[in-house]
């Protein structure tokens, strides 16, 4: 997606380790226009799939996942990385690593919200080595629910998730693939290094 694409060459910091740093326009500071382009450019992609809902893992998931579930007009679930007081009744859960703060996380979703009636939809801001997607594919499974698809804003192409999901014969729909990124800048897929 041409406009996500622009706006990391423009906005986007390189920051040692892999990261990728988008927090001016996607995961701290939102970009509301940005946002609603990517809901609907992902609600175009999977407009035929019967989507029932929309799954996501909090916190820098959510945005993406509501703009989704705005296009889509479908709800939004997003798994949470503490069981809170507010959590009753029974829940699915699993482990699940974060590359970013380098801890596992014990996600849960109330299984109310969760059933095999449902067709998943599953959303993210990144994909890189994919923990947080194969988590939201194993709380889908839990629930006897099926896997419509995952939709990211931003895959690092460089990295294994992406390539591994897809192995699986799942559809990855990533709307910028950062191929390669140093200080010197990034390169999205098929665009020469």
């Amino acid at each position: 997606m041409k406009a996500l694409e622009d706006r990391i060459r423009a906005d986007a910091q390189i920051l040692g380790g892999n990261v990728l740093k988008v927090s001016s326009f996607l995961n701290h500071q939102i970009d509301p226009d940005l946002m609603t382009e990517l809901g609907e450019e992902v609600a175009r992609l999977y407009a035929n799939e019967g989507v029932t809902k929309i799954l996501t893992i909090e916190a820098s998931g959510i945005a993406v996942a509501m703009a989704v579930g705005s296009a889509m007009h479908l709800p939004v679930l997003f798994a949470k990385k503490h069981r809170t007081s507010n959590v009753s009744g029974a829940v699915l859960q699993t482990t699940v690593h974060s590359f970013t703060h380098g801890i596992d996380y014990t996600v849960v979703v109330e299984s109310a919200y969760l059933n095999s009636d449902d067709k998943v939809l599953i959303v993210d801001d990144f994909l890189a080595n994919g923990m947080a997607i194969r988590g939201l594919l194993h709380l889908t499974r839990q629930a006897g629910a099926e896997a419509a698809g995952i939709a990211v804003a931003i895959e690092k192409g460089f990295q294994d998730g992406g390539r591994q999901l897809r192995e699986q014969g799942l559809r990855v729909e990533s709307l910028a693939i950062v191929e390669h990124m140093d200080e010197s800048g990034v390169t999205f897929r098929n665009e020469s290094l």
